[in-house]
């Protein structure tokens, strides 16, 4: 009896260690609160300054209206449907162009990484064409592909392989030795290697790379639909300035700055739930 009576009170003494370790749940919501607080501080500083510098004479309201007639602006937008088919085409463009990129660069760039003489075979023309700039080449896009559909996703991409096919051959390059070492001590096979090893450490650095890529589809992406285009935020943006539609036009930039922010959230997740078993950074 004695032995059950210390063990249930070594048991109640480690569940009241463990209450006292977590926090109550009002303590860490308000962490949580003031934490999303200080993050979104110079966000928000910079919208109260954007509304208040033209309504205090300090930029000229015709071209920089304040924050709050920029967001009615999008609002109408928004409920004569303008917004959800610009956004909708160039969405469909770019991440059309992204996932393209990805299934056509990220195989050659674990390829070239993992057999030296393609590589070394490669390298001369690799260099060569990532030092061209993408917008550079959007006159020849045009001149050969026309203004339609194909030209805008082609250069998209093309803008976006260069950082995917160079991040994944860093990457494949870059695994600890000592992981292989010890991988082929065990008697790996060349194809279990790959598998077991070398793709998964490949991993952080490759989604490295296809957020790069994303930023540089849609860069690119309004670039062209600015040149040639009759639908899409590049569009927008630019039929608005010539328009003089001032605040059509800083919505359609708003616009684009929050479809960057969300697709790097959602890439963000993705990486963190294929690189699980990666050990957190430590903060200080």
């Amino acid at each position: 009896m004695s032995e059950i009576a210390l063990n249930a009170g070594t048991h109640a003494t480690a569940q009241q260690a463990l209450l006292l370790k977590t926090p109550p749940v009002w303590l860490r919501l308000y962490h949580q609160l003031a934490n999303a607080t200080w993050r979104s501080g110079l966000i928000v500083a910079l919208a109260l300054l954007w509304e208040l510098a033209p309504r205090l004479g300090l930029t000229d309201p015709t071209f920089l209206p304040p924050l709050s007639e920029v967001l009615a602006a999008g609002w109408t937008l928004a409920l004569n449907g303008q917004l959800w088919e610009h956004t909708s085409i160039s969405l469909a463009r770019s991440l059309g162009g992204l996932l393209l990129a990805i299934v056509l660069a990220i195989p050659l760039g674990l390829a070239i990484g993992w057999y030296q003489r393609l590589g070394n075979a490669l390298n001369p023309l690799i260099e060569l064409l990532r030092n061209t700039a993408p917008l550079a080449l959007l006159p020849v896009f045009l001149l050969l592909l026309g203004i339609g559909e194909v030209s805008k996703v082609s250069i998209v991409v093309y803008a976006c392989a260069w950082p995917l096919l160079l991040n994944t051959i860093s990457a494949v390059r870059q695994v600890d030795p000592l992981l292989v070492k010890s991988a082929r001590t065990m008697g790996a096979t060349s194809r279990q290697l790959f598998l077991k090893v070398i793709l998964p450490a490949s991993v952080p650095t490759i989604f490295v790379g296809i957020r790069l890529a994303a930023a540089s589809a849609m860069l690119v992406l309004i670039a062209a639909e600015m040149v040639g285009a009759k639908a899409g935020l590049g569009y927008l943006i630019i039929y608005a300035q010539f328009s003089f539609l001032i605040a059509d036009m800083y919505f359609g930039i708003i616009a684009i700055t929050a479809i960057g922010v969300a697709v790097n959230f959602a890439l963000q997740k993705l990486e963190s739930h294929f690189t699980a078993w990666k050990p957190a950074p430590a903060r200080h």
